[in-house]
């Protein structure tokens, strides 16, 4: 999964053609730690759907900040520049979730 490294980089990929799923997530955090084993496994599966990106919490405040982004781990996906999915809450999500959260996505 590919890491935001910068506040430019994320805008670019929002307003990208293609369609980006962004996963916020921290080091501290149990529930992110819980989903890390499955991403792999929901990238491949989505391959060609999303490109899937992570975005540090604690280093991109101000993203989660406008984005309402409050609890993690959390998802939003986009397409030129538009939100085209929001699965965000402080709750653990598991596969079975995200897997049904990124098919609504990729079909909207």
């Amino acid at each position: 999964m590919k890491v935001l490294e910068t506040r430019e980089e994320f805008d670019a990929l929002v307003n990208s053609d293609g369609n980006t799923c962004f996963l916020f997530t921290a080091d501290w955090c149990p529930d992110c730690h819980a989903v890390k084993p499955v991403m792999p496994v929901l990238e491949e599966e989505f391959k060609g759907s999303f490109d899937f990106v992570t975005v540090d919490r604690d280093r991109f405040i101000e993203i989660c900040q406008e984005k309402n982004v409050f609890g993690i781990p959390s998802f939003l996906t986009y397409s030129k520049g538009e939100e085209t999915g929001r699965f965000v809450s402080k709750d653990a999500k598991t596969k079975e979730e995200i897997d049904e959260f990124l098919r609504k996505a990729a079909a909207s």
